[in-house]
């Protein structure tokens, strides 16, 4: 990774390059189509393919009240960038040195002489500079004066809606994790520190972990089949995976108003507390809600477990 956090210092041997620039929030299918075209053309050329993205997000900064939930954790935005087909992905660090460029100002300090690029591939609903100025056809414009390759890829379309990091939210918000999973082509995963909760589900015999700092989009109120991925790490060595069954929401069999992310580890004991614990999620069981008693919970619970076993298998 490449972290940019000036307008002067970018590696020598990534400069010269085919080169996007955007925010990649989920990597998802339209993207994934992006980079693999942006690849194919600095291929052609003999040069790395570069995917510029920012951290944070410019509307966490510009509008705070109306900044998206991220999709994804920057690191693993990197990640999955990379795995899409970028030779090299490099992150602004985004602040007032960079948001305060006008587009030209952006196309001429930038992409010209920090990059030096060889050629851009963009989507067609590009913007860039102070107030988002630049569109794709001014881009596209400048670089052909410049005699930089410009390609503006084809946005891809599922069901006669495009493919968006906001359709995908949307999804998300509704409980509709599969079908975010499919636009994403892998399950929407979020991350937490495990914190110490009230310990009732270890004294009924099904123990759970609760997590907290939460840094991507959590999925609406309900039960659902996960799977848990703990990192391994220098200290505690190996990590591991495990089908597991997730609860978002309060407890009202007991009283509960909190909203809490809790999981139980199927086939799993052990101490994680203090420990970061993602959850790719894989499907929703069911919508959270009351008991008469605890024997009936218990019995609703088994049943999720079981499914989630079956389907995270």
């Amino acid at each position: 990774m490449i972290t940019i956090e000036n307008l002067h210092d970018f590696p020598a041997e990534a400069r010269g390059a085919f080169v996007t620039v955007g925010n990649f929030d989920g990597v998802h299918r339209g993207h994934q189509r992006l980079i693999a075209r942006l690849r194919a053309r600095a291929d052609e050329a003999g040069v790395p393919a570069i995917a510029i993205t920012f951290d944070p997000h410019p509307a966490s900064l510009l509008r705070p009240d109306q900044a998206p939930v991220p999709l994804v954790w920057p690191e693993r935005e990197v990640r999955l960038l990379q795995e899409a087909g970028a030779t090299h992905v490099a992150v602004f660090r985004t602040g007032s040195w960079l948001l305060d460029l006008s587009a030209r100002e952006f196309y001429e300090r930038v992409i010209r002489r920090q990059l030096d690029a060889r050629g851009m591939v963009e989507g067609p609903n590009f913007a860039f500079g102070h107030d988002r100025q630049g569109s794709v056809d001014l881009l596209g414009r400048w670089c052909g004066e410049d005699g930089i390759v410009f390609e503006v890829a084809e946005p891809l379309r599922d069901g006669g809606e495009l493919i968006s990091s906001s359709r995908i939210r949307r999804e998300l918000r509704e409980g509709h994790v599969e079908e975010a999973a499919r636009l994403l082509t892998r399950p929407h995963r979020i991350r937490g520190i495990v914190t110490h909760g009230a310990g009732r589900g270890r004294g009924l015999g099904i123990p759970t972990i609760n997590l907290d700092e939460i840094d991507t989009l959590i999925p609406p109120d309900g039960v659902y089949a996960v799977r848990a991925c703990v990192p391994g790490d220098a200290r505690h060595g190996q990590g591991l995976v495990r089908a597991a069954a997730c609860n978002i929401g309060p407890n009202p069999t007991f009283g509960e108003q909190a909203r809490k992310v809790e999981a139980h580890l199927i086939d799993f004991e052990g101490d994680l507390y203090g420990r970061m614990v993602e959850l790719d999620f894989l499907a929703r069981l069911r919508p959270t809600r009351p008991f008469g008693g605890i024997e009936d919970l218990l019995e609703q619970i088994r049943a999720d477990i079981e499914r989630a076993r079956t389907i995270a298998s």
